[in-house]
């Protein structure tokens, strides 16, 4: 009697049932294929996308740096100064202005040049570097005119560069000169004796300290700064002389680092007249045709240039303290 009542309690599952869980674990299995499939043409989707990226990448940037400009017929040529002249392979650098100011002169097409300039000032060593180049294309290039136009502002190292052109053209409310030097820095030694702390700096050489931040500044040391600072400011004035001659008005203020409006500019003989690219392009050099000859930088490079420039201003911060005469 008892194994009739167990075959009767055995429980058999239904073969539609296990069908069921089949058919269940085939779909399970094929969606996480599909899944994976899914996400494998992504991934690779993306790395083709990032790897054509590059490739324009550095096609833009062999495409703006290398290639030559053609030459589009009788023109005025144009090169941008806008920012800060220091070095660092921006638009105010030596390194950029100099090759595009040569491919501009040299270009057959060209009837003149203009410089726009929309600057503060910065480097002497730069702004010097400009100037005597320009100098030596006029010589180069007798029949073809330089002109430097003036946005919002010209004044120290960017008026150094200017003094170089032909003539001068600004605004009325542009601003003008501030021919003059300066070198800038902060004193902490007062501020470390309040507070006790003890400044141990070791050098070999009686000057290898020099305007060291938590160091006191000797007379002398003032003194030879002064020097320096009055050497740099005549070589400005200088170039200031030889480029404008005769039309210079000089005043005692004139070369006392003071700024001017563009029109008392035109008066005191610093600028020649108001004008803008197109202005002068048109009533100058006879056409309104402007071609802009300004070496512009592909991102890669700005990066790698900006990273070199932090890593070698900190290594020279570190010996000068970041200071050095600016013409600002």
């Amino acid at each position: 009697m008892s194994s009739e009542n167990n075959k009767e309690n055995t429980y058999t599952p239904p073969a539609r049932d296990a069908a069921w869980e089949r058919e269940v674990l085939e779909k399970l299995a094929f969606a996480t294929l599909a899944e994976q499939k899914s996400r494998r043409r992504w991934s690779i989707f993306f790395r083709f996308a990032f790897l054509a990226v590059i490739l324009f990448g550095l096609a833009l940037a062999f495409d703006l740096t290398d290639t030559e400009m053609e030459s589009v017929g009788t023109h005025t040529a144009m090169v941008e100064i806008d920012g800060s002249i220091e070095a660092g392979g921006g638009s105010g650098s030596a390194e950029t202005v100099i090759p595009a100011l040569n491919q501009a002169f040299s270009d057959a097409g060209a009837v003149g040049v203009v410089l726009r300039i929309n600057s503060p000032g910065g480097s002497p060593v730069q702004a010097g570097m400009i100037n005597d180049e320009i100098m030596r294309l006029r010589q180069l290039y007798p029949q073809k005119p330089i002109y430097a136009v003036v946005d919002e502002m010209c004044a120290s190292g960017g008026y150094y560069i200017a003094a170089a052109a032909d003539r001068i053209y600004v605004n009325k409310a542009s601003i003008v000169g501030s021919i003059g030097v300066l070198m800038d820095g902060f004193g902490f030694s007062g501020l470390m004796n309040k507070v006790g702390v003890e400044r141990r700096l070791l050098t070999a050489g009686e000057n290898k300290g020099f305007m060291d931040p938590f160091s006191p500044m000797s007379p002398k040391q003032v003194e030879y700064a002064q020097s320096m600072l009055n050497e740099i400011h005549q070589q400005f004035i200088e170039a200031v002389r030889k480029g404008r001659g005769k039309r210079l008005k000089e005043t005692p203020e004139l070369f006392s680092g003071l700024f001017w409006t563009g029109s008392k500019a035109v008066e005191l003989g610093l600028a020649d007249g108001f004008g803008t690219v197109n202005s002068v392009a048109r009533t100058e050099f006879k056409t309104e045709d402007v071609v802009d000859y300004t070496k512009r930088e592909a991102l890669p490079e700005r990066v790698l240039k900006k990273f070199g420039a932090a890593i070698g201003g900190g290594a020279t911060s570190s010996v000068l303290g970041n200071v050095k005469p600016m013409l600002r």
